[in-house]
């Protein structure tokens, strides 16, 4: 792998963009922080990569300790978060709800996947979710699933199925994009735009408080 450029400078945010700010990076940490990823579903979500630079980038991640390769049986190999990788959560969602201020560019390309949902998704969970919160839900954004964990206070969300979800909550993208950025009411998003199917009784009160509250955050932010 050819030597990485570097600002060569002491500062530390300098030392932190060495690491992490090539383009395609923040991306691809993006997509790691929503769970482990073969090569493939990595270059599939990031419409636009050419595969030696994915190759280029993920090798830099590893060289620098922030995600590592894993066996994912039967001769799969994924890629993964180390402990390290895994304290860029912040940084990619103070840079999600930093985005939300700018309107998108013309001829925006929609991601290949949406592993940023769970990414962003989970982020504003854990910072919000409280004691009392204790679920996992299905989430269904344009039929892609995603698991929510919520236990005392906690929340991870991950890209993938859900084994036994209290409940299922279904929307689109472009419905979630626009109640999350103050674009719909969220009365709106719950009459038209979403559905939920409840397996557990009394869950789905926690779960929409708890989207409530990410709303309201995001919306803020």
């Amino acid at each position: 792998m050819a030597k990485a450029r570097s600002y060569r400078l002491l500062c530390p945010i300098a030392r932190a963009l060495d690491r992490i700010g090539d383009r395609w990076t923040l991306l691809i940490l993006r997509d790691l922080h929503a769970g482990p990823a073969r090569f493939s579903e990595l270059q599939r979500g990031l419409t636009g990569i050419a595969a030696n630079l994915l190759t280029e980038r993920l090798a830099k991640l590893v060289d620098d300790g922030l995600a590592r390769k894993a066996d994912a049986g039967h001769g799969a190999t994924v890629y993964e978060l180390t402990a390290l990788g895994k304290q860029t959560s912040d940084i990619i969602f103070e840079l999600a709800a930093f985005g939300a201020r700018f309107a998108p560019e013309d001829d925006i390309v929609p991601p290949g996947n949406l592993r940023t949902v769970a990414t962003t998704m989970g982020a504003a969970a854990r910072r919000v979710a409280t004691p009392e919160m204790n679920f996992d839900a299905t989430v269904l954004v344009d039929g892609e699933q995603m698991c929510l964990n919520v236990s005392e206070g906690s929340a991870d969300m991950t890209y993938g199925e859900c084994r036994a979800p209290d409940l299922t909550f279904s929307t689109s993208y472009s419905a979630l994009l626009a109640l999350t950025e103050g674009d719909m009411d969220p009365d709106e998003f719950a009459a038209n735009h979403c559905s939920l199917e409840v397996r557990s009784p009394g869950k789905e009160a926690e779960f929409m408080e708890l989207m409530s509250r990410i709303t309201d955050m995001l919306r803020t932010a």
